[in-house]
């Protein structure tokens, strides 16, 4: 969404605001993906948490950008409300590994089996 309503901004901007609001965007995404990679609560906590703060970035570069009349403000409110929703789910998903007081070994997601054994080796040898 980041990519098609920034399209409209001045040609000035290609390397500024534009790239700025464009490169967090992609950076929630890839903090939240990142996060789900990790092995144990501690290191998804770390992803997420940086996500979030990815997140409080692209919202106060999409205000910056309203304050300029670069986006209409249907189109901010609709980001910001759409940063605000992403942002209540992961600090949802925090407070439930928050609350998880027993240092967990999550399951690997989409391993081949040698690499989920090792996974489950892993686990085995933190448990002990």
């Amino acid at each position: 969404m980041i990519y098609t309503r920034t399209e409209e901004f001045p040609r000035s901007e290609t390397f500024g605001l534009r790239m700025q609001l464009r490169r967090s965007a992609v950076s929630v995404a890839s903090h939240i993906a990142e996060a789900h990679g990790r092995l144990n609560d501690a290191e998804m906590r770390k992803g997420l948490g940086a996500a979030r703060a990815a997140i409080n970035e692209l919202q106060t570069q999409t205000e910056l950008a309203a304050s300029l009349a670069f986006f209409e403000n249907s189109t901010s409110e609709e980001l910001l409300g759409l940063g605000t929703r992403v942002a209540k789910l992961i600090n949802g998903l925090l407070e439930v590994l928050e609350s998880d007081s027993e240092p967990s070994v999550r399951e690997p997601a989409n391993l081949p089996s040698s690499a989920a054994a090792d996974a489950n080796l892993r686990r085995e040898n933190l448990n002990r």
